[in-house]
């Protein structure tokens, strides 16, 4: 069993850059490239030593030798591209946010299921060091019970409406850009979904959401509150509030360090775990375990082929694969698209040619 994937990109921005770096720490390459303008293609692929570049970006699709698909692609072309590629038989890791709304993702977690394959969301917060302490922390019920979740994320953005942040033909907006990270810290820390959303917000002056604030409440009675912007800063902070302390949290989406601080006390402790630097690095490393888990499954079906034991294989694969969406956070992701879709629908903002 190879120990490596072989890697295809679509896209060559920035977080296309930062995975060939995290691949070249790990002693990798990618093996191919793809991107709108080709020549963009072939400078990457010089640059970090890559072995193929596709004259057309589809022809990732059709290459036999590929085993996992990264889209740093804009939004609106995340569920297009990811259809292809699971039909394709090709694993596929997507950045954030996954898909523009809740149907999309499910229509591609039927088509992952079927195939056995992995789909997941490049979100940073599932797989920072720091999160798998503090969610270890909270679960040991040594802060007691969360209560109450607050969490700030604002951009300074130029008014430039052509760009991603502001452009509705490129799904742009405060909620999909930045808002998906803040939602999913909220989710990973509370019990189960909030069921619960109000909202309000402002739009740029292309209809883009510019401003937005939210507020979530779950069955268990838990709270949490979220403001954006993409037009003035603000610090990316999360407070996580328990009943004997609080955990607060800078740069969230890529952290490293947290404060714990006592209730009753006032007494500060500091949990520091991972760099912020590996950020990528630990997302890739966690995809390729969670995709080896799948070849390893597939490889004790096909050397037990017994009618007799038709059931008990069937049932290998399917824990295998559940496992890999666990490891890879797919429910919490899940949960997080239903949020977004829910406010974009109480907002009336469909994307141009989007199906709700």
């Amino acid at each position: 069993m190879d120990q490596y994937l072989n890697w295809a990109v679509l896209g060559t921005g920035v977080i296309a850059n930062e995975m060939a770096t995290a691949l070249q720490e790990k002693g990798q390459r990618i093996y191919a490239v793809g991107n709108r303008t080709y020549e963009k293609g072939v400078a990457f692929a010089k640059r970090y030593g890559i072995e193929k570049v596709y004259p057309d970006m589809n022809d990732v699709f059709l290459d036999p030798e590929v085993d996992a698909v990264y889209l740093t692609t804009p939004h609106n072309t995340h569920f297009r591209f990811a259809k292809k590629a699971l039909e394709s038989g090709k694993h596929v890791y997507i950045e954030k946010a996954i898909t523009l709304n809740a149907r999309e993702l499910e229509d591609l977690c039927a088509i992952a299921e079927e195939k056995g394959l992995l789909i997941a969301e490049a979100m940073t917060i599932w797989h920072m060091p720091l999160y798998r302490e503090l969610w270890h922390i909270v679960e040991s019920g040594e802060l007691g019970r969360v209560q109450m979740i607050t969490m700030n994320f604002g951009s300074f953005k130029e008014y430039d409406m052509t760009n991603r942040f502001f452009n509705l033909d490129l799904a742009g907006g405060a909620l999909l850009d930045i808002g998906v990270y803040a939602i999913s810290l909220v989710r990973s820390f509370m019990s189960s979904c909030p069921d619960q959303v109000l909202s309000q917000w402002q739009p740029s002056p292309t209809g883009s959401d510019e401003m937005d604030t939210i507020l979530l409440k779950n069955p268990d009675g838990q709270m949490a509150t979220i403001a954006l912007t993409m037009h003035s800063k603000q610090p990316k902070r999360a407070m996580i509030s328990c009943e004997k302390g609080y955990i607060e949290i800078m740069e969230y989406p890529r952290g490293e360090r947290a404060t714990i601080v006592d209730a009753e006390t006032g007494g500060t402790r500091t949990v520091e775990a991972g760099e912020t630097g590996k950020a990528l690095r630990y997302e890739l490393e966690d995809f390729e375990k969670a995709v080896l888990l799948l070849k390893a499954s597939e490889q004790v079906v096909g050397e037990r082929e017994d009618p007799a034991l038709g059931t008990v294989l069937e049932e290998v694969g399917k824990s295998a694969l559940k496992t890999a969406y666990e490891q890879m956070k797919l429910p919490l992701t899940k949960d997080v698209m239903v949020i977004m879709t829910k406010l974009r629908k109480d907002w009336g903002l469909q994307y141009p040619n989007e199906q709700w």
